[in-house]
């Protein structure tokens, strides 16, 4: 049942994306001020226009992370909101890994003037399994928000853009989509709910159809 509650939660969650992208692109300029973690909720996965400048030197590269069937990069780098203080993560996209040399980065394209980015609004970036510790690297398994505040020296909000669009600035943004895992989820509870039918059949057999045999 926690299997098939699993996919019904990726089918929930991408409805509500779907419903939510369709509606009208948010102002930027409403991100400036303090909002509570439940007004932060109702805007999750809309779609809005960020304005403002890179921060090229704090850009990270987070490994181990798919598109297309192929491994590589997801390339995050902040934002800082046009005539603001704000500082806003943006999921740029995905860049292939060299694997001649795991250390090298990919070549990527970054703006010193003022860009207009679309995206969709979303949580801080998911986590993979962790390996320990505190990463400091360009290239890291995961990105930890407080850490990473507390190594840059910025107020990053608490969520992040994911950027949409065609391949760009040498990026491919075909995002996975969140349901496409339902079929997992309900190959698991088949599975499970196969083994109970098993055991019930077993059950039946040995301990009632057999033992009447023998009386």
């Amino acid at each position: 049942m926690w299997q098939v509650g699993r996919g019904d939660e990726k089918l929930a969650l991408q409805a509500a994306k779907d419903e939510r992208s369709g509606m009208a692109v948010l102002d930027w300029r409403g991100l400036t001020g303090s909002m509570t973690s439940a007004e932060m909720n109702v805007l999750m996965y809309r779609q809005m226009v960020l304005k403002g400048r890179w921060l090229p030197a704090h850009t990270v590269y987070l490994e181990n992370r798919q598109m297309n069937g192929r491994a590589g990069f997801y390339v995050m780098t902040p934002m800082r909101l046009d005539s603001t203080d704000t500082v806003v993560l943006v999921q740029r996209g995905w860049a292939p890994r060299s694997f001649k040399d795991r250390q090298a980065l990919p070549l990527i394209e970054t703006s010193d003037e003022t860009v207009e980015v679309t995206g969709t609004l979303a949580p801080w970036p998911s986590r993979l399994y962790d390996f320990g510790g505190v990463e400091v690297a360009a290239i890291r398994q995961n990105l930890d928000l407080i850490s990473f505040r507390q190594q840059t020296g910025l107020d990053l909000k608490n969520f992040s853009l994911v950027q949409t669009g065609a391949a760009s600035e040498g990026l491919l943004r075909d995002w996975p989509v969140v349901a496409s895992g339902v079929e997992k989820h309900q190959g698991y509870a088949f599975q499970w709910f196969g083994l109970c039918a098993l055991i019930a059949l077993l059950y039946v057999w040995f301990q009632i159809v057999q033992a009447s045999r023998k009386k």
